[in-house]
């Protein structure tokens, strides 16, 4: 039996037969065969190998088939350049075809071929279809002319292709007009050094008559540029705007955020507040039409109006009711609606704005009804006048039971006694009657900060407290921070029955607790108590700073930028250009480069020379002997050379209150926590009775709780104190 016909076939493959016809005689079988053949490269099959082939048939009449293998040329230049060479000939011919559009196909596709042995042989018919006598060549060639400036800057500046192009910027044609600007555009954006397309008042005039009748993409171009134009004064702004106006009507959605952007930008030029009222009104219509599109188009809209509205809040204050979420929003448009409800928020229509936010709150997706919650909240903290109207809707959710939607409305309300301190306290029984539905972190520090801020004000706050600290140690670090700062207050306003609490909590802190952080609050806690009691109540009782509330918005410099880039993807992100686009300087690509070579630039944040060699060789030694100009002294470390000591035995140890000695015991292997500290800090005790005695009357004297009764004397009536 013969085996080696199993490996022969007459098959000579599917490019074999594609070579074939490509060569027939017959016109039609080429053109399917090239179809075939661009069928394959889309599909990404290697069809190179039929480079020479498909160019036989670049010289036809047939308008189809050359823009197909003018697309096949385009795909396989770069990795055929030398057989691209052979179709110069072709190209050139067809810059004189009497047809138009196969000399616009020819220099369009010369410009997009990107080889360089070509570009020589393309500045004749290039310079010929700048000053062609058809506007659709003119307006291709001048895209062509940004293709070459890409590849060979200083050809075309040479060949004087930009001044060309700054010539059809007065072309009679519109479209020849837009395709100039975006060409210098594209120049200008290339080399941001020259000062390649500067907008005159001539351009200017130009520029606005031919906006009136170019495409949308050609409006979009011009507008952008126009956002570009220093205006000369108040009177030139308004003009401007004047002209734009018109373009809020148009269909196209990008139309009318190039518009906008244009507006914006002028109007702060404006000094007419009538004329800025007006324009203002105007804006709406349109950007409310936006709303009408599809999720994807509204939410750009969206995060575009967020911007507007931080700049002109007028501009949409009497139009919340648009901002309504529908039942079938997708999740993310829902939550930009939300931003923009509160923002447009005033003492006028807060009532409709708390009943709806009310609705939101009863939805099945928690995050939603969680915003919705913190939404009702950011309106409390906006407007004064409502917070009382807000605090009453908190309460009607927490009574509805639901555990998400109590804990975020006690976070909420967290916020709301932070802006308004004392007056609404009469609510906190309720608070505390859900402490047992408590089980996210937030909710609970929420609630233990409110705990421990009114505590005097709580007959069984010292239970509370108890309630949580039974899982100290298991509890998130959030948490555990604002229970050691509770006890520390709870103790400073009711000391005679809390020095047992506060003593197990600062122990338990410092000597079971992995967190740095909460082992280090708790030794600053436990050294102000012990050394300076009035220190104590300075710190941990002082007045908190009001919340900033709905003020804390973008600043006005970085407002400035994104309201420039208003229509495009920074006004999405709400980022700047330069932070996401690949070859800018903070672009992923950029940072990720200086990363893998750091260069030769010195870090000025770099520590000196020596600790680094420390740290390279890792020999950093006692990490407390930070002073690296002179030898270390590792004897005079007390955490170095003391052993561990006993923890402290109670809380007169912790006050030195026990002390009636006249001078300082001796530090001994037993001796307490507390002396190790003042040892650290070297700072002596306090030993003397009558220091005692002193202490005592700083912490728990009259002489400190006279100022807080009169403190409560002066305090507004709580509307919801007679509730409970």
């Amino acid at each position: 039996m013969s085996r080696p016909r199993f490996f022969t076939t007459t098959k000579k493959g599917e490019n074999y037969e594609l070579k074939s016809e490509l060569n027939s005689e017959y016109r039609h079988i080429r053109k399917d065969a090239v179809k075939k053949v661009i069928a394959n490269m889309t599909v990404g099959k290697d069809v190179s190998g039929l480079f020479p082939d498909v160019l036989k048939n670049m010289q036809t009449e047939d308008l189809e088939l050359k823009k197909l293998v003018y697309l096949y040329l385009m795909n396989y230049a770069k990795t055929q350049p030398e057989l691209v060479i052979l179709a110069v000939n072709t190209f050139v011919k067809d810059t004189d075809d009497p047809n138009p559009l196969i000399r616009a196909l020819a220099i369009r596709t010369m410009g997009c071929l990107r080889v360089d042995k070509i570009i020589d042989y393309l500045t004749e018919p290039l310079r010929k279809c700048l000053k062609d006598e058809n506007p659709y060549v003119r307006k291709t060639a001048a895209v062509c002319v940004a293709k070459v400036y890409e590849l060979n800057p200083e050809l075309t500046i040479e060949q004087d292709f930009v001044n060309m192009v700054k010539e059809l910027v007065s072309d009679i044609n519109p479209m020849v007009v837009a395709n100039a600007v975006v060409a210098l555009s594209d120049i200008q954006e290339a080399s941001p050094e020259s000062e390649v397309f500067i907008i005159n008042s001539t351009t200017l005039n130009k520029l606005l008559h031919a906006l009136n009748e170019c495409t949308e993409w050609g409006q979009i171009a011009i507008l952008t540029a126009l956002a570009d134009y220093k205006v000369s004064g108040g009177k030139e702004a308004e003009g401007i705007c004047e002209r734009v106006l018109p373009r809020l009507q148009h269909a196209n959605g990008a139309v009318v955020l190039a518009a906008i952007k244009v507006l914006m930008i002028n109007m702060r030029h404006v000094k007419d507040d009538v004329l800025i009222k007006g324009f203002c009104r105007k804006m709406a219509p349109p950007l409310v039409t936006l709303l009408s599109s599809p999720p994807e188009v509204q939410y750009i809209a969206l995060r575009n109006i967020n911007l507007i509205l931080q700049r002109r809040p007028e501009v949409l204050s009497n139009e919340m009711r648009v901002f309504f979420c529908k039942y079938n929003d997708p999740p993310y448009v829902k939550l930009e609606k939300l931003e923009i409800l509160i923002r447009l928020c005033n003492d006028r229509n807060v009532d409709q704005l708390l009943s709806e936010l009310k609705e939101y709150a009863n939805e099945v997706d928690v995050d939603f009804v969680r915003r919705s919650i913190s939404a009702i909240g950011r309106c409390a903290i906006k407007i004064e006048e409502a917070a009382e109207r807000c605090i009453n809707v908190l309460l009607d959710l927490i009574n509805t039971g639901v555990s998400y939607v109590v804990q975020e409305a006690i976070v909420v309300i967290k916020d709301i006694f932070r802006k308004y301190p004392h007056r609404y306290e009469g609510i906190i029984p309720t608070l505390c009657e859900n402490l047992d539905a408590l089980d996210e972190p937030e909710a609970k520090a929420s609630l233990t900060w409110i705990i421990g801020e009114y505590a005097e004000r709580i007959d069984n706050a010292d239970d509370l407290i108890n309630t949580f600290l039974e899982n100290f140690k298991e509890e998130n670090a959030q948490v555990q921070l604002q229970l050691l700062t509770a006890t520390v207050k709870l103790f400073l306003k009711k000391p005679s029955e809390n020095q047992d609490l506060v003593q197990r909590v600062l122990q338990t802190a410092t000597t079971e607790c992995d967190n740095a952080d909460i082992r280090d609050r708790a030794y600053v806690y436990w050294r102000l108590l012990s050394t300076d009691p009035q220190a104590a109540k300075a710190v941990v009782l002082s007045e908190k700073p009001p919340i900033a509330g709905e003020n804390s918005g973008l600043s006005p410099a970085l407002l400035d930028d994104l309201l420039y880039h208003i229509g495009t993807l920074s006004s999405v992100y709400h980022k700047p250009p330069e932070t996401f686009i690949a070859g800018k300087k903070y672009g992923a690509d950029n940072v990720n480069r200086a990363q893998a070579d750091p260069g030769d630039e010195d870090d000025v944040t770099a520590p000196p020379p020596n600790i680094q060699a420390a740290i390279k060789n890792n020999d950093i030694g006692n990490l407390l002997d930070l002073d690296w100009d002179e030898p270390s002294n590792a004897a005079g470390s007390p955490i170095v050379n003391e052993s561990p000591r006993n923890q402290l035995g109670s809380l007169n140890d912790l006050l030195s209150i026990g002390n009636s000695g006249g001078s300082r015991p001796p530090v001994e292997q037993n001796s307490s926590n507390m002396l190790d500290m003042m040892d650290l800090f070297n700072s002596p005790a306090p030993s003397s009775g009558s220091q005692a005695t002193s202490f005592s009357n700083d912490l728990f004297g009259s002489a400190s709780t006279q100022p807080q009764q009169q403190q409560q004397t002066n305090q507004p009536k709580d509307p919801f104190a007679d509730l409970f």
